[in-house]
């Protein structure tokens, strides 16, 4: 079991303080909702982001159950996200997070799940922006 002091710092600040916790409104047509899971681990998280109409994102906010670094990715995460535009968030790579909040290599699966999560909310938002445009496997 790893002492508290073993946890990098910035890991225990997103997990005592976590920041965004909440959800947006799914069903606004200017949210996207990214819901994504590790099985291996139990981890679950959920992001969504709030998109102006000049595709810059206005908020982000996530709920995640699992340990304190998956909580503390997703809060990085919503913080990273917020004031970028769509284009500008898809490029937030998992290894960002992960050096950001110093994570052993045992914990780099809950940066990946953040940096899933992410393009999950993204894709979701891109979809509703152009509901005419239907995934290729949809189409009958």
């Amino acid at each position: 079991v790893a002492t508290r002091d073993a946890v990098p710092r910035q890991v225990v600040d997103h997990y005592e303080n976590p920041r965004n916790v909440g959800s947006l409104d799914r069903n606004a047509k200017n949210v996207g909702t990214g819901l994504v899971g590790a099985p291996a681990c139990g981890d679950v998280m959920k992001l969504q982001v709030e998109v102006d109409e000049n595709g810059k994102i206005v908020d982000a906010r996530f709920k995640t159950f699992g340990c304190g670094s998956a909580i503390a990715s997703s809060s990085l995460a919503t913080e990273w996200v917020k004031g970028k535009t769509v284009d500008e968030a898809l490029q937030i790579k998992n290894t960002d997070i992960a050096k950001e909040l110093c994570l052993p290599p045992v914990k780099l699966h809950c940066s990946m799940l953040a940096e899933d999560a992410i393009k999950a909310a993204l894709a979701d938002y891109k979809l509703k922006q152009d509901p005419n445009k239907e995934e290729p496997e949809k189409k009958a």
